[in-house]
């Protein structure tokens, strides 16, 4: 367990969560839990509006690469997370003809797994930038279908001041970005 270290898999892009599976199963079947106790593929959660409906996917941070937690010095280890379909090797120093995987620093697994934390903790919200004076559509609450414009943005909150016309009548009304789509 003393050699336990975080390295960097280079795997098929869009096929990580496939090649997962796979190492943990097999893992789990050899009995190598303790020399491979991590794997981790860092993402975040993406909010998006479209055509009115709420939609929640998955991005990787890293499209491409898996982070390992793993005991090398096993030679089964290495073998197992090389051998596998979809992984291309590791990231590491080339000497010779053989590549060697160099660990990550402690201070690079940190910022990656804060990286992770946050994204875990952070609340659904949609990636789109308002403007002002921009017209959106409200899509959710009491004024769904009705278009406004941006008068206020506010960041921090994820909310926006959208000046809509009620009976003829400009009216202020304070909306979450989830509320409101761009008019297209």
């Amino acid at each position: 367990m003393s050699n336990l270290n975080w390295y960097v898999l280079r795997a098929v892009s869009g096929q990580e969560k496939k090649i997962k599976v796979y190492l943990e199963n097999e893992i789990a079947r050899q009995h190598l839990e303790e020399s491979i106790p991590e794997i981790l593929i860092p993402s975040e959660k993406i909010y998006e509006m479209r055509n009115g409906k709420k939609r929640i996917r998955e991005k990787a941070f890293f499209p491409g690469y898996i982070i390992i937690s793993a005991d090398l010095s096993h030679g089964e280890a290495n073998h197992l997370i090389t051998s596998m379909p979809g992984v291309l090797g590791f990231l590491g120093n080339t000497n010779g003809n053989s590549k060697v995987p160099v660990p990550l620093r402690q201070s690079e697994i940190n910022r990656i797994l804060g990286r992770v934390e946050e994204a875990i903790q952070e609340v659904e919200t949609p990636k789109v930038n308002f403007l002002r004076g921009e017209n959106v559509k409200i899509i959710d609450g009491p004024f769904t279908g009705f278009i406004g414009s941006v008068e206020e943005i506010f960041d921090d909150k994820k909310k926006l001041n959208v000046v809509v016309k009620i009976f003829g009548r400009n009216t202020p009304v304070e909306l979450s970005y989830a509320q409101v789509e761009k008019e297209s």
